[in-house]
């Protein structure tokens, strides 16, 4: 994972860009979907981390650097990926940190993403919410 890269090692985009590209089956990535995530994530890093600042338990700069980088694809979806349901962003973000992740890393994504939803797209989690509400 390049974020994963960046947050530990602190490479330059450019570096872990090219080295990504290099990994087995990357030819089956969306390239351009990889490009606005890798490369959008790292450029708004501190403004992503104020937006999962308020609804982490600890600052961000001390989560594991791979949930850590799930929370960051995350929000970067749930700001700029209109066109991926909300629900979606944070099922791709859970998957993730199911697969990489600690042992309740998936939960910890979860909640913390599904408090960011409502911050990034409050529309969207308003008419969910409702739609789940029974009606009178």
């Amino acid at each position: 994972m390049g974020l994963y890269e960046w947050l530990v090692s602190g490479a330059d985009a450019g570096v872990i860009d090219a080295h990504m590209r290099e990994q087995d089956g990357f030819g089956k990535a969306d390239s351009v979907h990889f490009d606005a995530l890798l490369h959008g994530c790292i450029r708004e890093a501190t403004d992503l981390d104020g937006v999962l600042a308020r609804h982490v338990d600890r600052k961000t700069t001390e989560l594991s650097p791979v949930e850590h980088g799930i929370l960051l694809i995350g929000a970067y979806e749930l700001k700029h990926c209109m066109d991926v349901p909300y629900k979606v962003a944070i099922n791709e973000a859970v998957e993730l940190a199911k697969g990489y992740g600690g042992t309740d890393g998936h939960k910890y994504v979860n909640g913390v993403l599904d408090k960011a939803a409502a911050d990034l797209r409050p529309l969207e989690v308003q008419a969910a919410r409702a739609a789940r509400r029974p009606a009178d």
